[in-house]
């Protein structure tokens, strides 16, 4: 954490995240020099700041992308067709068309299969499609089970005769993604070989190679006290060593995996001021500015907990368990006192922490919390009761920072 530079975006800014290249740096690096053969798609869905996705894109990853605009930013970052992957549910006819010659799409249903090869056919062309699988097996184990996403595997393996007969359409690639946020490799390191098995029945029952095989994501960040980081060794060798096999009888297929949270989540902080203490009933209040509608995750976790969900099952990437965002105070007062941090709303679900013991706050003072890298402005609502929105602040490896300063809301 960058204190000297927090301090200084706070004298511009009441909250504000700050993103630190360095931080993905090492992510990335990390992961690329533990998977050698296989490459990686960032997610682009937990972190669209533009200089974040030209920070991860310049080194070397493809798209994993979630909606239309998620495409066209990997084009415009110049990836080619083969590096973007546009894997979502339901997507709108309209993005269907505009996506199809500008990136792979993976069809989610029998349905949206077929209406990609008319779309295909219509324009006299046969795209190469990925499909998404919901296979007949769990991330733990053997036993498949319903789910939003994806195509049966029986469904799928019966399908992909008429599916190609019917022309407009080639099966080229898998894709399956289960579960976010796995810290154990031994876990991951079973679903990828389930995987592979999976891919197998695909490829005879095509009778010939696939082009590409996306395993996903899975590979998390530790958020609370006591996480143990992914052995992403171990991890690596073991997925490497899955796709030597792989490419010595189908020397061309790629093997993909997602990076999900993991490229930028510990790469970002989030800094709110506080505008107000109060005492009330003999508790101490102090009113930051911008939780609930800047930084949701915290607001989310104590929503959980009121309700009595002390050890309710992690539901990412809304609610990962208590004390996913540890705090820090920036200029604060002597000696330390249990607060209760609020947000400026007028809803008394902008509830950040209760009761917590921390150093004496006074308006002026920051609250900044970590691990905000990922998830966090993405799934804030920035529009309730029209509040200006905290800036979003890039710092380079080589120290200049990128600046997007928040524009506060015009209703009329």
């Amino acid at each position: 954490m960058n204190r000297d530079l927090i301090m200084q975006l706070a004298q511009r800014y009441d909250s504000f995240y700050l993103y630190d290249e360095a931080e993905i740096d090492r992510a990335v690096s990390r992961l690329q020099a533990a998977f050698p053969g296989i490459g990686f798609l960032y997610s682009v869905k937990n972190n669209p700041n533009p200089a974040v996705v030209r920070a991860v894109l310049g080194r070397g990853l493809g798209v994993d992308a979630a909606s239309l605009a998620e495409v066209k930013a990997g084009v415009r970052c110049g990836l080619d067709q083969r590096m973007i992957q546009y894997s979502a549910p339901g997507k709108p006819q309209a993005d269907l068309e505009a996506a199809l010659e500008l990136c792979t799409l993976v069809a989610d249903s029998a349905g949206e299969a077929d209406r990609i090869g008319q779309a295909a056919r219509d324009r006299g062309m046969t795209a190469g499609v990925g499909l998404r699988i919901n296979p007949d097996f769990s991330y733990a184990g053997p036993g498949g089970a319903a789910s939003k996403f994806g195509i049966d595997q029986g469904l799928a393996l019966a399908s992909l005769a008429g599916w190609e007969a019917a022309g407009g359409l080639r099966v080229a690639g898998l894709h399956v993604h289960l579960r976010s946020q796995e810290l154990d490799h031994r876990v991951l390191e079973g679903y990828y070989r389930r995987y592979m098995a999976m891919a197998e029945e695909f490829v005879q029952a095509l009778g010939r190679p696939l082009e590409f095989l996306n395993m996903g994501s899975g590979i998390g960040i530790p958020y609370l006290p006591g996480d143990r980081p992914v052995d992403v060794a171990a991890l690596g060798a073991a997925a490497a060593e899955l796709a030597a096999a792989l490419h010595q009888k189908y020397p061309q297929t790629r093997v993909y995996i997602e990076t999900g949270r993991y490229a930028a989540g510990r790469a970002g902080v989030y800094a709110a001021k506080v505008l107000d203490v109060k005492q009330s009933h003999g508790k101490t209040f102090a009113v930051l500015c911008n939780t609930l509608n800047g930084m949701i995750r915290p607001c989310l976790e104590q929503l959980v907990l009121g309700s009595g969900g002390a050890a309710a099952p992690s539901c990412e990437p809304l609610y990962g368990g208590p004390g996913c965002f540890p705090l820090t105070v920036l200029q604060g007062g002597p000696g330390t006192e249990p607060v209760t941090l609020v947000g400026n709303l007028c809803t008394g679900a902008d509830l950040v922490a209760r009761d917590v013991l921390l150093p004496r706050l006074h308006p002026g003072s920051l609250v900044v919390m970590e691990n905000a890298g990922s998830y966090a402005a993405a799934l804030s609502s920035m529009q309730f009761s029209s509040q200006t929105p905290p800036a979003q602040v890039f710092a380079a490896l080589d120290g200049t920072l990128t600046e997007f300063a928040p524009a506060a809301p015009d209703i009329l």
